[in-house]
């Protein structure tokens, strides 16, 4: 992610690594000001890769030593709505159909979806067509053909999913001050 820039963004993001912390929920700067892990944080570690000119993308969130139960329920359960809206991505399906299988998740174990938030299309670019959503209805949104390549990445929060953005550019918190995690995965 080192010097890549959206649209949307007045400086170019400055590290390779988007580093997040508890309340952070993606695109987290690691090396402007102080970032001291300590027990107890969970840390989502987002990282690009560009491999003979195809872009891939991914996220994992892991704990810091021993965390919570709320914080150690909210990884499980992430990680459980990327695999779902993986096992979604079938040939003749829906985009819908991958919003709809995470958001499943996300009300099974009571957590909210980060608002605006959402997987993109990837491939000669960072960010491409098509948006995914991370709920949605079955049978619902563009078809899914072979060839196609995405980011799938479920953010779920302890609280009302509500995010803003912090005055670096880039790094979106809760609004409400609840922990965040955040897993991702480029399918093709």
């Amino acid at each position: 992610f080192l010097n890549y820039q959206p649209e949307s963004a007045d400086r170019p993001y400055p590290a390779t690594l988007c580093v997040s912390i508890n309340d952070e929920v993606v695109h987290g700067i690691p090396n402007e000001g102080k970032k001291i892990l300590k027990e107890g944080d969970i840390v989502t570690l987002d990282l690009g890769l560009n491999h003979k000119g195809l872009i891939t993308d991914a996220a994992v969130t892991v704990p810091v030593g021993k965390v919570s139960d709320e914080a150690t329920r909210l990884m499980k359960a992430t990680k459980e709505a990327l695999d779902a809206g993986i096992a979604a991505v079938l040939p003749g399906g829906h985009i819908g159909d991958i919003g709809a299988a995470i958001e499943a998740v996300a009300k099974k174990y009571g957590y909210a979806i980060a608002e605006g938030l959402a997987g993109h299309g990837v491939g000669y670019a960072v960010h491409e067509d098509p948006y995914i959503p991370n709920e949605g209805k079955v049978g619902k949104g563009e078809v899914l053909k072979p060839g196609m390549v995405f980011a799938i990445e479920p953010m779920f929060t302890t609280g009302k999913g509500a995010v803003k953005l912090s005055s670096d550019g880039y790094t979106f918190h809760t609004r409400d001050g609840s922990l965040a995690a955040h897993f991702e995965h480029t399918v093709a």
